[in-house]
């Protein structure tokens, strides 16, 4: 069989998953049994014999591998500001009784500044104030099965908002903590080479003729449409904890 393109790049952090003896029968007998049932006469017609990108993509006994995973952003910092709100919260107890909040302080609740600003406006030294880590960041990764011939790039990061604030001692113990619950998110790319069975996508909640998008094979990368993408992470991010290879390429790529 043909081997599948994945990436013009590969990572030195690759996932040692060894496809199992099985693999062409965990994928096919897999295939077989994740077919939708529905009541709605107006869906498409769903070949029986489809791979469901969601349920196969987060099959276990399927050999997946990882490769080029990578990071595309990295912020690690003491150094940006934030809500005066949560540099007062931090201040240890004893120096909350000794500079209670006034309408001065209130006043300044939701203004950004720094654990330095924060200090000088409360009239303490700022070695009072704690300086959280800010830590985000994004990266992307490639999980693929030669057996099926079908590798999807996916996106990661650790937090949805701009930075994640953490009280720690270094920067290495903020990214660790950061990690913790790491995410999916954003778009999905599917690179598919197997002419010989239909893959398709499946969306219950969209409207009838935007349900199922069949994706074509082709030797290039294909977007999936955003509503497809989040069933797809939806489903990984409620199984994530029986697909431990994606972590290990993270926590690997981060070191």
């Amino acid at each position: 069989m043909e081997s599948i393109a994945l990436s013009t790049q590969l990572s030195d952090h690759t996932d040692t998953y060894v496809e199992p003896p099985n693999a062409i029968e965990a994928a096919t007998s897999s295939s077989e049994s994740q077919q939708p049932t529905s009541d709605n006469s107006n869906s498409k017609t769903i070949d029986p014999n489809a791979i469901i990108l969601a349920q196969t993509l987060t099959d276990p006994a399927i050999g997946w591998r990882i490769h080029n995973c990578k990071i595309s952003k990295k912020t690690v910092t003491q150094e940006l500001p934030m809500l005066f709100l949560y540099h007062y919260d931090s201040l240890d107890d004893s120096v909350k009784q000794a500079h209670p909040l006034t309408p001065v302080l209130l006043a300044q609740f939701n203004t950004s500044m720094t654990a330095e600003a924060a200090a000088k406006l409360i009239g303490i030294t700022s070695d009072l104030v704690a300086s959280p880590w800010h830590v985000k960041v994004i990266g992307s990764l490639v999980v693929f099965s030669e057996i099926l011939q079908l590798a999807v790039r996916l996106h990661w990061t650790n937090t949805g908002k701009s930075t994640q604030q953490l009280y720690t001692q270094s920067a290495e113990e903020a990214v660790t903590a950061a990690f913790k619950d790491w995410q999916f998110f954003g778009r999905i790319d599917v690179l598919y080479k197997n002419d010989k069975q239909t893959l398709v996508s499946i969306d219950e909640r969209a409207e009838d003729n935007e349900q199922l998008v069949a994706i074509e094979a082709r030797s290039d990368y294909q977007f999936l449409p955003a509503t497809h993408a989040l069933v797809v992470i939806a489903k990984l991010e409620a199984d994530k904890a029986e697909l431990p290879w994606f972590e290990t390429a993270i926590l690997e790529r981060l070191e």
